[in-house]
Order: structure tokens, then sequence, then C-alpha cells
């Protein structure tokens, strides 16, 4: 039996099972980081919330860590990469929350419709004031659904029962599948324009952040109302202020804030905004399913069993020749899927020469984690990557060749508008890009990179060059090469940031320029 390390609030339920199987569980909260580095030796499982950082320095501490589970869902607070490189499996509770997060969300538009918090503060205060706080109905109302995700489709399932016209902006879910859920999909200015109310459920990411600022507030009706239950920063908040100062729009709801926690805010001073001390999870419910779920994939992995919630793959589940591409398939999931800019409705996984006599089912779920991680806000692991897959109505085909051209092993992934192709380099394992869109390139994959497709004409590279001098960019690698027929060129540049959307713009309203796209490995 195994020592288990748990740093933070945990629910009993959970704890007692791990006991029960014959577990030491050792619970030590507050540890300052110089505890938990001495604390961490000889624990085979570590258990954590958002608080405890599992840091490359601490992981280089643990002598006998087997896991880390995680009772919720982010993972921000641990570094998996390291872990994955270390044999320490790294597991979460994607679905312990969703439930309460939903439920909490039309608890707040209900509490915007009728003003209840409002109506309650005056009333203890000694206040009748029926006719101040008179309210409006769901019935009959728009509802927009900003992350048609797991728990934006629960908000909008319930919001059916109210009688509320549903739409949603959501680029990785297919038509087909929102229209299964009695929801149009439409484009987010749109959204914003017809919407009464107006919920978010995206992932906080460099795309996601102040995606709802003053551009969209302005276009908003001034009778919509915003809420936000998911990530602090998604909706700007000094944009809000702003538009609910301005009677731009009629009131808002978050449980989110962009620095947490959150107690003193401009916000706060208006009649019109209903706030909560992020309480998306904060039920009884969603705290014993995090600490049972959490309990139940320390178990599985300390027995050396299945573990369906793992984010990661043990290096000695992988063969040898498979190993290398794990990280590259994931790596093109996620180029791809940046470069399409929405969820395709079909991807092709090619595995050619040495590899296509591998076991490559694993190639297959890490190619899905980076397409979903690129753009929704599911937690993605290697077990409910199909399924997600089935959910969004994407088609996943694969082809195997021993032919790979010049190369010993390649991997491709394309959909009907972009492909892209990579290869692991002997002996020294080092990841390449040899293939975009049918031009041939040679570049390693990096997190801000950019894609430009151009007549193959005199003068592009330098023109490319001006405009990301011109912002302040630096280059730190590059590769041009031609089409077969010779009319267009392709160049994939890595940047020491991303290419904001006005770079973007004026490169691709540049003479000659195919298409810009700014994407990540």
């Amino acid at each position: 039996m195994a020592r288990i390390l748990v740093t933070e609030e945990i629910a009993d339920s959970g704890l007692d099972l791990l006991r029960q199987d014959g577990h030491t569980v050792d619970v030590k909260l507050n540890l300052s980081k110089e505890a938990l580095a001495e604390e961490i030796k000889g624990a085979a499982g570590l258990i954590i919330r958002s608080a405890t950082k599992v840091t490359k320095e601490l992981l280089d501490q643990a002598d006998e860590l087997l896991v880390v589970g995680r009772a919720g869902i982010g993972l921000d607070n641990v570094d998996v990469a390291y872990a994955t490189a270390h044999g320490v499996m790294v597991v979460n509770a994607p679905q312990s929350n969703i439930l309460s997060a939903a439920e909490l969300t039309v608890a707040l538009i209900l509490a915007q419709a009728r003003n209840v918090p409002q109506a309650h503060s005056a009333l203890v205060n000694g206040k009748w004031e029926r006719s101040k706080w008179e309210g409006v109905e769901l019935f009959g109302k728009t509802l927009g659904v900003v992350g048609l995700g797991r728990i934006g489709a629960l908000v909008a399932q319930r919001a059916l029962a109210f009688g509320m016209k549903l739409i949603a902006y959501d680029p990785f879910v297919s038509a087909d599948r929102a229209k299964q859920m009695g929801v149009e999909l439409c484009t987010l200015p749109e959204l914003m324009q017809r919407s009464d109310f107006i919920t978010v459920h995206l992932p906080k990411s460099k795309e996601t952040v102040g995606i709802i600022g003053k551009e969209m507030l302005e276009i908003a009706k001034p009778t919509a109302r915003v809420i936000n239950v998911a990530r602090g920063g998604i909706v700007d908040e000094e944009a809000l202020y702003e538009a609910l100062s301005n009677g731009k729009i009629a009131g808002a709801a978050l449980d989110v804030f962009n620095s947490e926690p959150c107690t003193d805010s401009p916000l706060f001073t208006l009649s019109n905004v209903v706030v909560t001390p992020h309480l998306g999870a904060s039920t009884t419910e969603a705290q014993d399913k995090a600490g049972v779920t959490i309990a139940e994939q320390l178990k599985l992995a300390l027995a050396g069993d299945f573990v369906p919630f793992a984010v990661n793959v043990s290096a000695a589940e992988v063969q040898e020749s498979v190993k290398p591409f794990l990280p590259l398939a994931e790596s093109l999931g996620k180029f791809l899927a940046t470069l399409e800019g929405s969820m395709p409705t079909k991807v092709t996984i090619e595995y050619q020469g040495l590899l296509a006599g591998g076991d490559t089912r694993l190639l297959q779920l890490s190619t899905l984690k980076g397409i979903f991680g690129a753009g929704t806000n599911e937690p993605v692991s290697y077990v409910n990557a199909p399924a997600l897959a089935k959910e969004r109505g994407l088609e996943v085909v694969e082809t195997f060749s021993d032919n790979a051209n010049d190369y010993v092993s390649l991997l491709s992934i394309a959909s009907a508008k972009h492909r892209v192709s990579a290869t692991v380099s002997e002996p020294t394992k080092e990841a390449r890009i040899v293939e975009v869109d049918g031009h041939r390139v040679e570049i390693p994959p990096s997190t801000y990179m950019l894609v430009v497709r151009n007549d193959d004409a005199p003068g592009k590279i330098g023109l490319i060059g001006t405009i990301l001098g011109d912002a302040g960019f630096s280059i730190s690698s590059m590769a041009v090469g031609p089409s077969n027929d010779g009319l267009t060129a392709l160049m994939i540049l890595s940047t020491n940031r991303e290419v904001e959307k006005e770079v973007l713009s004026a490169i691709n309203s540049a003479s000659g320029i195919i298409y810009a796209r700014a994407v990540t490995c």
C-alpha cells in the first residue's frame, strides 16, 4: 500500500475510499514551498486542488511519485509535460462541477431577470420597492450561449424549459450537433446583436481573454444582460462597467473575476450587477464528486489499472517507434485546428513508413487532444477525445502506407481545406514540420508561428519581414517552400509572441497574399 499526500481540502468521502483500500492518507494543509518539497518525498500519490503548484522543482524532489490527482478540472498549476517526461501520471476530475456550474448560471440568469438580490437587500433594510425592481420574463427571450461545451449545453437544455430561443457561438461545434440541441449557430457579433441574455462558457486562453469587450458590448441590445460563470477576464470588466454605466446594456451577473479573490471593484457599485464569489463548483455534490472521482483515479493508477481521466500517458505504454510522435501528433492537431479556425467535419490521419507498422492508437488520441485543446472549453484527455469527436460531429479517418518518400516515418493530418505533415529526425528525435498545404518546408514546431501563403512573386519575404519588424517581432526560425506548380509559395515563421489580429490584417490585405494565419503548436 502507498502513502498519499493531500495538500488541500478534499471531501472525506474520497479520502475514506483510499483509506479503505489500505493506503496511508497523509493530510498536510497550508504547506510552505520548502515544507512541501520535504513532504513529497516518499509519497506515491499527491492530491491537490488549485492552490498547490506542482512544478519542475517539486517533481525533482518527488523520489517515489507515481500519480498527481487534481480534484477539479483545471491543470494550470501542474507542469504536465515535465510530469509526463518523468513517468508521473496526471489525472483530474473533469466532470465533477459541470452540473453545479450550469445550475449557478441559470440561477444568475433568473437573479438578473427578476432583480432578486437587489430586492432582497432593499427589503431587509426596510424598503418595500415593488415598482423599482420590476423585472422581465425569460419566456420568448433569446439566450446567446458563447461556448457550447458541456456546461454551455446543459445551460441551453435548461433554458429550453423556460421557453427561451437559443443561439450560440462556437466554431468547434458542427451545425448538425447544434441543431440536435435546438440551438442555432451564429457569429459572435450576430449573437451579441440578437441576444437578450448572453452567457459565457469558454476556457480562458489568449484567444478568449477580453473576447466580450468594448466592441462587442457596443453592438449589444440596450436590454441585454451578460452572465459569466466561466473564467475571469473573458469579459472585459472595464468595458463592462462602462457599458453598464452608460446604459449600453441592462445588467450583468458575474461569478468570476480577472483577479481573485476580488472584494473591491467598480462593478460592485452598480445596482444592475449581481455578483458571487466564484461559487460555480461550490456545492456539496460537486465537492463530493471531485473527491470521490480523484480518489477512484488514484486507486486505479496505484494498482496499475486503466485510468479513465489520465491526461497524460505513461511512456512505458508506448512503443519506441511511436513514442517520439506522441507530442508531435498533439502539436500537429493543434496546428491544423488553429490554421482551420473552426472545427472541420472530417480529419484524415496518415501514417507512413516505419510509423505505419506501429501501434498508432495513441497517436490518433494525441491528434484529437491537439484539435480539441486548441479551440474548445472541454477538458480533453486520451479517454474522452473520441467521445468529443462523436459529440461534435468530427469524422476521423486513418490511412497507412509503407512508403514515406524521403523519410523513415511521416505523420500527416488533413482536413478539406488544409494539410500538414511532420517527421522526427534520427538519431536526435527532433520534430520537424515538413509540408503545409502542398508546400515543402522544414521547421521545428514552436508555440507561436505564422503561416503565410502567397503568389510566388519577388518581394514577399521582405514584405512580411518589414511588417513584423515594424510591429516589434523577432523571428527565431523560418522556412519557405514553393508549390509543385510553382504558382504559389508558403512561408512559416516562428515568432517571439503571438501575432496580433491587427498585424494579421495588415499582412492579409497586402497584394498577392492568399492567407496569413497565426498558429500554435
